[in-house]
């Protein structure tokens, strides 16, 4: 994370030690907590592994998305 941008409450961003994509939920005990944009479970993020999410961060996560729902759905 760089030293003058500080995520907010429903901002993007890229998790970079986990290399997963989010959505600000909260922030407590110096953690951010993050949500999958889709939804699902929340986790917790050390600041200094926040940067915002760029447009090809977004699209690589929809194609994961993608991926994974066609190898799981029944022909």
């Amino acid at each position: 994370m760089t030293d003058s941008w500080t995520p907010g409450i429903g901002d993007t961003v890229c998790d970079t030690a986990t290399r997963r994509i989010g959505r600000v939920m909260d922030r407590t005990s110096g953690l951010y907590q993050l949500r999958p944009l889709k939804g699902g479970i929340e986790w917790d993020a050390d600041p200094r592994d926040l940067r915002p999410a760029a447009a090809s961060d977004l699209l690589s996560a929809e194609v994961a998305v993608a991926n994974v729902r066609s190898r799981t759905t029944l022909m």
